[in-house]
Formats: structure tokens, sequence, C-alpha cells
């Protein structure tokens, strides 16, 4: 029997449209699925590079959602994390795009860590190993 894989992550964002703006605009991903559901859309970004996992754009619609989403944000607590090989470069492609960085690339037990505000209620931390 082949092992579990992981296809697909979500990310709570406040507005699905500006989510999909930011990830695709800003960062770079690129859509792979947006179907309407009704009042919101099945929708997902991936990585340029190709790879498998997905990233689900989920609305925060349901009240724990929103105040889950609220209460780490507040707390400073990152979302998610995303991996960079260069993540000083990418922070300063980040900055120059608009993206409001909010953690400088800083050294953090073997690794360098980084963030910033997706514009959709998260902070996302970017790790470079």
């Amino acid at each position: 029997r082949p092992p579990m894989k992981i296809r697909l992550a979500s990310i709570l964002v406040d507005d699905q449209a500006k989510a999909l703006a930011f990830y695709t605009e800003k960062l770079g991903f690129a859509t792979k699925h947006d179907i309407p559901m009704g009042e919101y859309r099945w929708l997902t970004v991936v990585a340029p590079d190709g790879g498998d996992t997905e990233l689900v754009l989920e609305p925060n619609a349901h009240a724990a959602s929103k105040a889950f989403q609220e209460a780490i944000k507040s707390d400073g607590i990152p979302a998610t994390a995303f991996f960079s090989d260069d993540i000083r470069v990418e922070v300063e492609q980040l900055k120059a795009k608009g993206v409001e960085v909010t953690t400088e690339p800083t050294e953090a037990g073997g690794v360098t860590i980084a963030a910033f505000d997706d514009t959709c209620g998260n902070l996302i931390q970017l790790v470079q190993e």
C-alpha cells in the first residue's frame, strides 16, 4: 500500500478574489482550480515549479474560522510557511511588489525565517533551510 500524500493545504482568507490576486500577482503562484460554488469558489493555487500540492484559498465564512484567523494574526503567529532557496532575494522581490514584510530575514536555529502580510488576514512565514 502506498503511503498517504498531502495534496491539499488550506489557508483561511477574508476575500477570495483579493486572495487570488495576491497569491498569483504578488507571489507568482498559478491558479489550478477556480470553480463557482454558490456564494464562494473552490479556489486553489500551485507553486510555479509544478509541485503536486495545491493551496486552497478557503473563505473564513464560519465565525470560529474568522475568530481563529484574527487571533493568531494579532498574536504574530503565521498561518502557514512557504520555503525559499534564497530568502533574502525573495524578501526584496516581495518588497518591490509592494508586499508588507513584517519580519526581516532572521537566523533562527539553523534556518532563516521572514514573514509577510498576505492582505487577506494572514501572516505567512518564509523559511530557508
